[in-house]
């Protein structure tokens, strides 16, 4: 069983994806947020076939997809003072940042903006980051999730499950591991490390992503560095089963995964 749950490249263009708009989040106020001097993890585009995810990505390696689906009707809805309107009086769960428990804590999803989605502070642990991530109330929330369109893979015996989830500049979520999934960044950046399961990461599971991208990255010698790359709006990764990975949301991002379960 899984643990529990959550230097720069070119802007690429991507179908239905707006350029230049956040949706009204804020952007990255920290220089230490950069993407990744080389992306390590391939691309494809609309082209690749589902024979080809299964042969090729499926069970064996991470891969980033490009205009597989268009979500300009979800990214419309997804803005600052959209969702604001619609679901700002509206409980959320926040979890706690850290890799193997998880506490958590409700409010109103208009005072985790107002007081919460702010950029990282260094000094902060996992257990005293709260993200909201993965505990999304199916109910109030549908009427969003109805306007998503899903990767169409899907792994042979899986079904998908969702989880929408916003967090400001430099939050994350530290390595860990689960099922195989898609994670798709609506609005902002997103950058991922990942490690194949037989190599487990050196890292502390109640230390930030950030603080690990600070303190223990650059000491790691080219063999033992992850495979990473920043994703964009538009843009899905796909990770396969138990795949080590590690979040770190360059911008306030609004992202939504597909768990395959």
């Amino acid at each position: 069983m899984g643990l529990l749950l959550g230097l720069f490249l070119p802007f690429l263009l991507i179908p239905g994806e707006s350029l230049g708009k956040d949706g009204g989040w804020p952007a990255n106020k920290r220089a230490a947020l950069t993407e990744e001097e080389s992306c390590t993890i391939e691309r494809r585009d609309a082209s690749l076939t589902y024979s080809e995810f299964i042969q090729q990505y499926a069970f064996s390696r991470p891969v980033i997809l490009q205009g597989i689906t268009d979500n300009s009707e979800f990214q419309a809805q997804c803005t600052k003072e959209e969702l604001l309107a619609k679901f700002g009086d509206r409980p959320i769960r926040l979890s706690t940042a850290n890799t193997y428990s998880y506490q958590k804590v409700d409010l109103p999803f208009q005072e985790y903006v107002d007081q919460l989605l702010e950029p990282q502070d260094l000094d902060s642990l996992g257990s005293e980051t709260l993200y909201f991530f993965g505990d999304n109330n199916f109910t109030e929330w549908g009427s969003l999730f109805q306007r998503y369109r899903p990767p169409p893979f899907r792994i042979p015996g899986t079904t998908g499950a969702y989880s929408f989830g916003i967090a400001g500049s430099g939050s994350g979520v530290p390595f860990h591991w689960h099922g195989p999934g898609f994670s798709e960044v609506i609005f902002g950046r997103k950058r991922w490390f990942l490690y194949p399961p037989e190599k487990t990461p050196e890292f502390h599971p109640n230390r930030t992503t950030l603080s690990w991208l600070l303190d223990t990255y650059p000491f790691l010698p080219s063999w033992e560095r992850p495979m990473e790359c920043t994703i964009h709006p538009g843009e899905v990764l796909y990770f396969p089963d138990r795949w080590w990975h590690a979040t770190l949301n360059l911008d306030t991002s609004v992202f939504i995964s597909t768990f395959l379960g």
